[in-house]
């Protein structure tokens, strides 16, 4: 019992030495991360992790990242430590990382566990809007000791979200299907950043009201549904094949107007300050869908 009350109160007094004279800050799962001192050695577990600390100007600190973190080019140099949904936990311990930057649905609960229980400091990147973005690049830039570089790159987004938002906020609406995955076809619903954007350029999710963040779908509930235009990504940066499916359906009103749209997935399905160039694709491709409706 001795120990015991001798453990809690000295991990008591560590969190209040971190609340004194290190810095805290709340991830996007509503957990409190305190660092006694600046992350060096940051473990960035998705590729859309490792963009958003290169953009928080802590890029040099990162000692660890995942398949596809591919951008920037610096971040094909680092150390890979298995892929989002299976880490090599032996190879990223032996790393020692100060700060884990994870990734809420897409790691491996139980790995992501262990290395709490190991004492590594976790912030999960779940960013679920335009302000959610912003505010991992500050998060990350305060723990990482580089603020101005941080806060730079956040509001240079924001402000390039908001002169969007008056660009396109009185156009006329656009139905869009935005296709995520194709086997098995997948969507968003009104919580998803994806669905922000979609919005943010006039269009009008067809699919906003689903249950589920991510709702799997048939073609049939797109036929019903009709959209005036298809949005998707692909399997590469290059590759829109997935759009040449949606060509066999000639009553399908996007396939009659031409108005299947293709956007490279990394600058539309990685909540990065990338999401602007995504956004401005996006904006494009409605406005020409508006332009064939004469």
């Amino acid at each position: 019992m001795f120990l015991k009350i001798a453990l809690t109160t000295a991990f008591t007094a560590m969190l209040c030495l971190a609340n004194v004279w290190g810095q805290c800050v709340v991830d996007d799962k509503e957990h409190e991360v305190c660092l006694e001192r600046s992350a060096t050695r940051i473990a960035a577990l998705s590729p859309g992790a490792t963009e958003l600390a290169f953009a928080a100007g802590a890029g040099e600190r990162v000692v660890a990242v995942v398949s596809f973190s591919d951008y920037p080019s610096a971040a094909q140099e680092i150390e890979s430590v298995g892929s989002p949904s299976r880490l090599d936990l032996e190879r990223l311990v032996a790393l020692k990382p100060d700060l884990v930057l994870a990734w809420g649905t897409g790691n491996p609960s139980e790995q992501i566990s262990v290395l709490a229980r190991l004492g590594l400091p976790i912030y999960y990147v779940e960013p679920h809007s335009f302000s959610d973005i912003a505010g991992d690049i500050r998060d990350i830039a305060l723990l990482a000791g580089t603020e101005t570089q941080g806060d730079r790159a956040a509001q240079t987004f924001l402000n390039g979200i908001a002169e969007l938002r008056s660009q396109y906020s009185n156009k006329p609406r656009v139905a869009t299907f935005y296709q995520v995955w194709d086997e098995p076809l997948m969507t968003m619903n009104d919580e998803h950043y994806i669905n922000q954007v979609v919005e943010l350029c006039g269009g009008i999710n067809v699919f906003a009201d689903s249950s589920r963040l991510i709702p799997r779908l048939n073609n049939e509930a797109v036929l019903i549904k009709n959209p005036e235009a298809i949005i998707a990504g692909g399997m590469g940066e290059r590759n829109a094949h997935w759009l040449e499916a949606w060509r066999t359906f000639p009553n399908l009103l996007a396939t009659q107007r031409d108005n299947l749209f293709f956007v490279p997935p990394s600058l539309i399905q990685r909540p990065t300050p990338r999401l602007l160039e995504g956004a401005k694709i996006m904006c494009q491709r409605l406005d020409l869908a508006r332009q064939r409706r004469n």
